[in-house]
């Protein structure tokens, strides 16, 4: 299916080459299960792996010259033998869902492992002579195929060849090339131990889980897995010409994607040698024209934004986590402090619970602390149950929580234990972990008229849900496949909220309206209810980020409006983010199976940008930088990979590389000014961004904002439109 009009192929910086090699844990921080903070977390393959020869290899970390016609050449060398990427504790893989890690394991220099979540590629020797390896057989459930991918998105008209080795001969492996993301791109492979053939990856699937490729050329091709033959494919414009030790084997033109990187890929175990990528010199002169006119071009819009300026900085001691941080105004003096939860993951996966809290002010002074503080019990890939809000409407905030299976309300100056209760009991589920429920995450609902919010929602994984009222007492519950977090909004105009959970939506008395949960294969990652077109008369729509069902617009009959299978949509955020677009846009990032792929869509559902500027997961949060109505998205705080992007997914703000932490971030307005603050941090500190110019307008654009109170790693990041006079 042709979609060079819905999927334009937009720049996006270089990968930088680092000039060294770290084998430790991100952080330096011990992990857990580890008694020895300074036996880190690669330390055994570091021992068994290196050799002298690779250390120097690593260090010096740069290409050999190369021919005037190369674009780019490895041959592997440049690695340590043994694996180059390595779980992270308890928290692999899900912890670059909302995290930005750098690499986890030896860097890749020009390279990126694009299916980030899989540890797949490894690095070996064949008498004496270096190979990279694909090392992990088909697994569907986890991944569509490993993709090793090196260069710029402004490639074409250039040769690639690798040598290449099937392990074993049962499925593909072979070349990238043309690559726009990893859900869309041509292969050139060696199949099923018998065909050559040349396809090209499509964007959407046809199905639940069912990827769609076009066959442009298949010819039979008996070959042994135990024998390297070398792949080459020359693009000329449209045309393809593929080649197996010299001889063509196959031929075709297609002109969907035109220009991409260009890299190695199987869904089996494969090896590969000798990678190289040339081009005639006209060729490589117009490369070099676009990325440069691409790059000046990127540089003028950034300059004419406010550049982020350093406004507070703070350690954290042993306290500190990844995302499980919440705002809220503790000591009541009219300013947000943090509350930073730190967790021990009982096994299985989920069911974490909260060992340590920690109040902070914006000045890093702790105000209180419950629980022991323990640095291996700083991350997790998913929400702690704990919230700051007023519940009792006394104007001082309050801290609800689950920990220890009760229900927990705290003094929010203090942390003192006002009251609490047992969590209900856990009905049955797959894996039994406790006879009371652990407690997922928490949201605050409006179900009497009163718009504060004082009714308490409180969930378990993805099952089940109850709703209490401010004094502990229950009031109703409910069952379903509910996703990760609730989305409570007043659709009706009652003055009392609805309740969208998982795919279903309730009344305020507990009256499930409609559901799709039965219908729909997989869970709601990100869901959300309002009016997102121009029309101020229009009805709220429903709409979900469906994880591998996609993303889809329902109307508040629950009738499905559009249903567009993009791959594991999640992360979505709303916003001002194209100006030449009506109303708002809503915007996605994928993770599992195919990361970091990020579709802008309009408010009916339909795609005007799919680029995959990170090769992970982002928190993908909202940012009124400019205060002038043009909104921005964070991916993350990295200097290099990270940034703001705007609704045509280009990199238009950037962090100084001044050694802030990356980990992870929140957004809020701290100044007061209307205009977003970035606060990046990590396990071991803050440090926060204002901009480095005032603004200058009469009105200043002040959007409205999830309330800090209903704070979640899965919430959609919703930002409506809303104007300010200037005092």
């Amino acid at each position: 299916m042709p979609c060079p009009k819905t999927c334009p192929l937009l720049p996006k910086p270089n990968l930088t080459t680092p000039n060294h090699i770290t084998f430790s844990n991100p952080f330096n921080m011990p992990m857990p299960g580890n008694p020895d903070p300074s036996v880190t977390i690669l330390a055994a393959c570091y021992l068994y792996s290196m050799t002298s020869a690779r250390l120097f290899a690593l260090a010096a970390f740069a290409l050999a010259p190369a021919a005037a016609a190369d674009l780019f050449s490895d041959d592997f060398s440049r690695f340590p033998t043994g694996r180059l990427t390595m779980p992270l504790g308890f928290t692999n893989p899900a912890i670059q869902e909302y995290h930005y890690l750098a690499h986890r394991g030896v860097p890749l220099g020009p390279w990126a492992s694009a299916i980030c979540h899989v540890d797949a590629w490894l690095v070996g020797e064949e008498d004496g002579k270096p190979y990279l390896e694909q090392s992990l057989g088909p697994d569907t459930r986890q991944f569509v195929n490993p993709i090793f991918l090196a260069g710029d998105p402004e490639w074409s008209d250039y040769t690639v060849q690798a040598r290449v080795q099937s392990v074993i001969a049962s499925d593909f492996a072979g070349l990238v090339f043309r690559y726009h993301t990893n859900r869309h791109y041509y292969l050139f492979s060696l199949s099923g131990g018998n065909t050559a053939r040349l396809a090209l990856h499509l964007p959407l699937d046809r199905s639940f889980r069912e990827r769609q490729w076009r066959e442009l050329a298949t010819a039979p091709f008996a070959y042994e897995a135990s024998r390297y033959y070398t792949l080459k494919v020359e693009n000329d414009g449209p045309r393809i010409r593929a080649y197996i030790d010299g001889k063509l084997i196959l031929q075709a033109e297609d002109g969907e994607i035109l220009r991409g990187k260009a890299g190695l890929t199987s869904n089996m175990p494969a090896r590969f040698q000798d990678f190289r990528v040339t081009a005639p010199d006209t060729a490589r002169a117009a490369i070099d024209d676009r990325i440069r006119r691409r790059e000046a071009e990127l540089a003028k819009m950034r300059a004419a934004n406010p550049q982020p300026k350093l406004w507070k900085r703070f350690s954290l001691g042993d306290f500190g986590a990844g995302r499980n941080v919440r705002f809220g105004d503790l000591d009541g003096d009219g300013r947000l402090d943090l509350l930073i939860g730190q967790n021990l993951m009982r096994a299985p996966y989920d069911s974490a619970q909260l060992t340590c809290l920690t109040a902070v002010t914006l000045d890093g002074k702790v105000l209180w602390q419950r629980g022991k503080p323990d640095p291996r019990n700083a991350l997790l890939t998913y929400d702690l149950p704990f919230q700051i809000h007023d519940i009792d409407g006394d104007g001082r905030n309050e801290v609800v929580l689950i920990k220890d299976f009760k229900l927990q309300v705290l003094e929010g100056a203090t942390g003192k234990l006002l009251r609490g209760i047992p969590t209900p009991p856990q009905p049955p589920q797959k894996v039994q972990v406790s006879h009371l429920t652990n407690g997922d995450s928490i949201a605050f609902v409006n179900l009497d008229g009163d718009a504060r919010r004082h009714q308490i929602l409180i969930k378990d994984r993805y099952q089940n849900f109850w709703v209490y009222n401010n004094k502990l007492e229950m009031l109703w519950g409910g069952a379903g496949q509910l996703g990760h977090y609730p989305y409570p909004a007043d659709i009706d105009g009652d003055g009392r909220d609805e309740i969208a959970v998982g795919y279903a939506l309730w009344d305020d008395n507990g009256k499930q309206l409609w559901s799709h949960d039965r219908a729909l294969r997989d869970h709601a990652d990100g869901i959300m209810m309002a009016n997102l077109t121009a029309d101020p008369k229009a009805p709220p729509r429903v709409y979900a980020a469906g994880s591998d069902e996609g993303v889809l617009v329902f109307d508040l009959k629950g009738e499905i409006l559009k249903h567009v299978r993009i791959g594991h949509g999640q992360s979505p955020t709303v916003g001002k983010y194209r100006m030449d677009l009506p109303g708002l846009q809503y915007v996605t990032v994928n993770f599992w199976r195919n990361p970091g792929i990020v579709t802008v869509f309009d408010a009916d559902g339909n795609i005007h940008a799919q680029e995959e500027p990170i090769h992970s997961g982002s928190v993908m949060l909202p940012v009124n930088w400019r205060g002038d109505g043009q909104e921005f998205i964070l991916l993350s705080g990295n200097a290099k990979e990270g940034g703001m992007i705007d609704g045509y997914i280009r990199r238009v703000v950037m962090f100084p590389d001044d050694g802030h932490p990356d980990l992870t971030a929140y957004v809020a307005d701290l100044t007061g000014d209307a205009r977003d603050e970035i606060v990046l941090l990590d396990p071991k500190e803050v440090w926060i961004y204002t901009q480095d110019r005032p603004f200058t307008g009469k009105r200043i654009y002040a959007p409205l904002r999830n309330p800090d109170y209903n704070e979640s790693n899965y919430r959609t990041g919703v930002s409506l439109p809303r104007w300010l006079d200037v005092k």
